[in-house]
């Protein structure tokens, strides 16, 4: 049977929560520590704690040697001859036991023993929490309000204590003394005076909980939270989908009338929710994350980088960004993406600016011969310098340069009007000049290759079967010449027809000779010296 010592040892372990063998260990040291500062030996002591009797016995070890020319010291070494006489069985490299009374300790020894015992089981339970607590981070636990320290509330959490600062608390929240909370166990720190266990209200794994609580969707799986982002007393938004096509995600988390979404925005003190339909699409997901805000469009700037370019109306701009940009922000920590925002004027003119510095043309007012120079002086003045910048001048922006009234600006206008007609109407001009030259060079370039292919073709380079075909065909031997340019063959074609309409016509003249009827002398007409007629016979 346990003696009552060693009960009282089992009970405290317990309560502790610490193994009974590190208390065992803990009262020996301290038996050891007043046998020292008693006896006041430099020995190696040591104490055992009897489980049964319940006694506690300290005692000096030393090793045994050979000889005495082996003893280094006195007090921690002893000769074989010498352990003999205390023990019979003693051998070399054994030790020996030299027990020492320990009821003769006093008040003051205990006293120092309890303080060892003491101290030693705290650090035991130290060590206990840190190892218990250390690997359950982002646990949500359930804790009761211990007290209040200035910003800092403490939780009773069990077996240790845990301390919520200010920057983890919600602004919504205050608490009163026993009452019971879940938190979210952050981390556990280590200190001079034990570890810390530091817990949150303002995690985003606390609403996640809260979701798998309210939720039996999400608690068994069909529903999946695939995001949380949280700024906590204020909004949260949380992306959620479905693994079943025939559940609704976002249905499910809200319940029937709200009803499971109202329970969690009451545990939460009244912290607005939107519950948010993953998509995978980067884009799309982007235009559901911001919410309530109407997206025009959404663009990819840099996929690899992960930042994207949002287009509002200018009346959805506010509502876009947000409370001090608490919902851009949000948004932007849902999709893991970094969110410009913009309205359709800021994008305007930032195309515009754009297309200017791609244009980069800038045309001084002197190009401008109706200003006359005193108007354009004036307009220097007002820094004015280019007919780019005073075309983009209104007419109360002029009227506010010195020395520049409203029939000065019809006249600006009516200058600044012309100018650009003219540049319009000779744009046109100079594109037709410049097709009629292209064209030009083009006749040029075809009447040249037509000349050096005629040239190129004469009897030493043709075939001799077919020189005398291509000698009495004259001119029809060139026009069946083989050309690939287009102006040669045009060329060609003009030949071609000019050589058979003389061939036609000289056929004729031909064959109106050949058929011609025989001339009588009557018929017969000269000029000149008349001829006699030839006498009858």
């Amino acid at each position: 049977m346990a003696s009552v010592l060693y009960q009282q040892i089992e009970l405290l372990s317990r309560e502790k929560g610490i193994d009974p063998a590190i208390v065992v260990g803990a009262v020996e040291d301290a038996i050891v520590v007043a046998t020292r500062k008693y006896y006041k030996s430099q020995e190696n002591l040591r104490a055992e704690l009897d489980k049964e009797s319940g006694q506690i016995r300290a005692f000096a070890v030393k090793a045994i040697v050979e000889g005495a020319e082996q003893v280094e010291d006195a007090n921690l070494q002893i000769t074989l001859a010498d352990a003999k006489k205390v023990d019979p069985n003693a051998e070399v490299g054994g030790e020996v036991r030299f027990y020492k009374p320990t009821d003769v300790l006093g008040r003051i020894a205990a006293q120092l023993a309890k303080q060892v015992i003491f101290q030693k089981v705290r650090e035991a339970e130290r060590e206990t929490v840190f190892n218990e607590y250390s690997g359950r981070s982002n646990e949500v636990i359930n804790a009761t309000v211990k007290r209040v320290e200035g910003p800092d509330v403490i939780f009773d959490i069990g077996k240790a204590e845990a301390r919520m600062p200010r920057k983890e608390q919600s602004r919504l929240e205050s608490f009163a003394v026993g009452e019971r909370v879940r938190v979210v166990l952050v981390r556990v720190e280590k200190n001079a005076k034990g570890p810390a266990v530091v817990v949150s209200r303002a995690a985003p794994e606390l609403v996640q909980n809260l979701f798998q609580t309210e939720v039996p969707e999400i608690y068994d799986g069909t529903v999946v939270i695939r995001a949380i982002a949280r700024e906590a007393g204020e909004r949260t938004k949380i992306a959620v989908m479905s693994k079943d096509k025939d559940v609704d995600s976002v249905g499910a988390c809200v319940g029937m009338k709200g009803m499971r979404v109202q329970s969690i925005i009451r545990e939460l003190r009244g912290e607005k929710i939107d519950i948010i339909e993953y998509h995978e699409d980067a884009v799309t997901f982007a235009e559901k994350a911001l919410q309530p805000a109407k997206v025009s469009r959404v663009s990819i700037v840099d996929s690899a980088d992960k930042h994207l370019e949002v287009i509002v109306d200018d009346s959805q701009l506010s509502l876009a960004i947000g409370k001090k940009g608490q919902n851009v922000r949000l948004a932007a920590k849902l999709l893991g993406w970094k969110i410009d925002i913009k309205s359709e004027e800021e994008k305007r003119q930032e195309v515009e600016q754009q297309m200017a510095a791609l244009v980069g043309t800038t045309t001084p007012l002197s190009n401008v011969t109706e200003l006359g120079e005193g108007l354009i002086e004036k307009l220097a003045a007002g820094g004015i310098a280019t007919v780019e910048a005073l075309a983009d001048m209104t007419p109360e922006q002029l009227e506010e340069i010195p020395g520049i009234g409203p029939k000065t600006v019809e006249k600006i206008s009516l200058a600044v009007n012309n100018y650009f007609a003219s540049l319009e109407s000779a744009e046109p001009a100079a594109a037709a000049a410049g097709v009629a030259e292209g064209e030009a060079a083009a006749d040029a370039a075809a009447v040249e290759v037509a000349e050096q292919d005629a040239a190129s073709v004469t009897p030493e380079t043709m075939d001799p079967a077919t020189l005398d075909t291509t000698e009495s065909s004259g001119l029809d031997a060139a026009a069946t010449t083989d050309t690939t340019h287009p102006g040669v063959k045009a060329e060609k074609s003009e030949i071609e027809e000019a050589i058979e309409t003389g061939q036609a016509l000289e056929a004729d003249a031909i064959a109106g000779v050949e058929n011609a009827p025989d001339a009588g002398v009557a018929d017969v007409h000269t000029h000149g010296d008349e001829v006699p007629a030839p006498e009858e016979k």
